[in-house]
């Protein structure tokens, strides 16, 4: 008999997440008779996820068998994939912190997970967990592939090279295909019609041709037709994400050349140019929606416990193909079947304008010999300074927790785009007290101050 791929979650309690990931998997011939290991310290949620994939292989009819873990390292034992998504210090308190602390200091985000100040404290709390799930994986499954979802998605892959170079990961993300599709969807177009080449980092990848497939076979370039449509009104349409119209990334097609991959709410943070304390008009014209997540947040828990209970008693649950990578990866590795994703790996000199050792998101080749990275060559010089920006960020909160120097935190802090724009040099360091001090059980030792939060 054909042995079966052994697939760990880490984080099953994100059943949403888990739930679109093995419904791909059992969708997959290949796969639908996989071990699922489901992870997760919430004896809750993971009995609630264990419902859900009880429930997707009822449906589907697939010969997949479930193991339940509250021990991280007995999940890993044997895996060939690893599927982590987890978020340390949850949406209480540790995303309220993240939001509420820098608004003392006047400083508004909109998500606060990838980069600024919240993507810095939300590293510190992440990598060192990661690194734990890597040295569990060098013990019990050294060639296992980790497929990394937790954001913020560079400076966790960017951590994980530095410490666990032999580990074979990759960190996904959907805001490429995400993207693709929403234009797509814009200039009244096929998707499937729709050719496209991105490169970057994650979150701030840009899509270096944008082309659609006439008659004739031959592809015509849909830039010019973008650009128009925003100028004259026609684009973006709505209906994508109503609470942000999508305004920030068109204007910087306008100003760039290029489109980027991660949403407007995103993008608006990881630049100087957007959000600014006195400035209302600037969020008004671009329809930014400060404090996003925690609204997502709050929508998606309550949205969960109506969900929970429709699937506690459902026989059967809807079964529909996700635009996520990891059952492709999966499947091609395990048949030798290629496939092409976006990946985010080590550079490595794949983008030659950018360092070697920050973590580049590419197009990838995967087949039985792994997810191998596309050479690109070196981006246009706008795209590439502006890329650094972000990177400088990540580069140095890797640095704090390579080094356990937490100055570096305060440098990252720093040299962020956003908060160097709204604050001076005393309130960074200030700030950064603050969030230090009250993440102070989520975070290592080394990091910790004994200062107490500023009370505004």
């Amino acid at each position: 008999m054909t042995r079966q791929p052994k697939i760990t979650f880490i984080g099953a309690g994100s059943t949403v997440f888990m739930k679109n990931i093995v419904g791909d998997v059992l969708q997959r011939p290949a796969l639908s008779g996989a071990k699922i290991a489901l992870m997760d310290i919430n004896p809750q949620r993971l009995e609630e996820s264990e419902v859900v994939v009880s429930k997707l292989i009822a449906t589907l009819g697939a010969k997949a068998t479930i193991e339940l873990h509250s021990n991280q390292r007995n999940a890993l034992d044997g895996a060939d994939f690893v599927v982590v998504a987890f978020q340390i210090g949850g949406y209480e308190p540790c995303t309220v912190t993240d939001f509420e602390v820098p608004k003392k200091y006047g400083l508004r985000q909109t998500i606060a997970d990838t980069l600024g100040v919240g993507g810095i404290m939300r590293g510190l709390r992440t990598v060192p967990h990661l690194w734990s799930i890597c040295e569990d994986m060098m013990q019990v499954c050294p060639q296992a592939i980790l497929l990394q979802y937790v954001n913020p998605m560079a400076i966790n892959t960017w951590a994980i090279s530095e410490k666990y170079p032999e580990i074979k990961q990759v960190g996904l993300c959907h805001s490429v295909q995400g993207t693709a599709m929403e234009l797509a969807h814009d200039l009244d177009l096929p998707y499937e019609e729709i050719r496209y080449r991105s490169a970057g980092i994650n979150h701030m990848a840009f899509f270096l041709k944008f082309e659609h497939r006439q008659a004739d076979g031959s592809y015509r370039d849909l830039y010019p037709d973008l650009v128009r449509g925003y100028r004259e009104g026609r684009a973006p349409k709505p209906g994508w994400n109503p609470r942000c119209p999508n305004k920030v990334r068109y204007e910087m097609l306008t100003r760039l050349g290029y489109f980027v991959t991660e949403s407007s709410e995103h993008f608006a943070e990881y630049t100087p140019y957007f959000i600014k304390d006195g400035r209302p008009d600037l969020i008004e014209k671009f329809g930014i929606p400060l404090d996003e997540y925690p609204k997502r947040c709050v929508e998606q828990v309550e949205r969960w416990k109506g969900e929970a209970a429709a699937y506690r008693t459902a026989d059967k649950i809807e079964v529909a193909q996700s635009k996520e990578y990891a059952s492709s990866i999966m499947n091609s590795v395990w048949t030798g079947e290629p496939s092409v994703i976006y990946g985010n790996l080590r550079n490595n000199g794949c983008i030659t304008s950018l360092p070697d050792n920050c973590a580049a998101e590419v197009p990838c080749l995967v087949d039985e010999n792994g997810i191998q990275p596309t050479y690109i060559g070196a981006l246009p010089p706008q795209l590439t300074a502006l890329i650094r920006t972000n990177i400088n960020v990540q580069e140095l909160t890797v640095a704090a927790m390579m080094t356990e120097n937490r100055e570096h935190l305060y440098h990252a802090a720093m040299m962020d785009p956003h908060t160097a724009a709204e604050l001076d040099l005393d309130q960074i360091w200030s700030l950064t007290d603050d969030l230090l001090a009250a993440h102070d059980t989520w975070i290592p030792q080394w990091a910790r101050v004994s200062k107490k939060v500023h009370a505004g």
